[in-house]
């Protein structure tokens, strides 16, 4: 049961040790979905200062509209082909390749953990 009026928040932790390891999180509501776009403003100040409304410096501010859009989302939507396009665009590996080199770092892993 989707809502409209759902507005997911962005959360973080303050510690490496948490589960996120620092990594921003959204809680999702049981009966919600976690959005495929999220738009985020980026403020910026200019360097510039402006008279504010009792007559103090204010910082001039730019706001850029950013949008966010889950990989997962088009990974389910695009070809292989088109989805590792996008990836290159971002600056990522393919992902055939980045799927080698992540089992073969799961596979170090293991190594290192198993008790013999």
């Amino acid at each position: 049961m989707k809502s409209n009026h759902w507005i997911p928040e962005i959360f973080y932790e303050d510690s490496e040790d948490g589960l996120t390891s620092k990594i921003p999180f959204i809680n999702v509501p049981v009966d919600e979905e976690m959005p495929t776009l999220l738009y985020m403003f980026e403020s910026r100040e200019t360097g510039e200062i402006e008279p504010g409304p009792e007559g103090e410096e204010l910082p001039v501010v730019e706001m850029t509209l950013h949008q966010f859009v889950d990989m997962e989302a088009l990974k389910r939507k695009l070809s292989a082909d088109e989805y590792d396009n996008v990836r290159f665009a971002l600056g990522l590996e393919s992902l055939a390749a980045a799927s080698k080199k992540g089992s073969s770092i799961t596979d170090q892993i293991r190594k290192n953990i198993s008790v013999d």
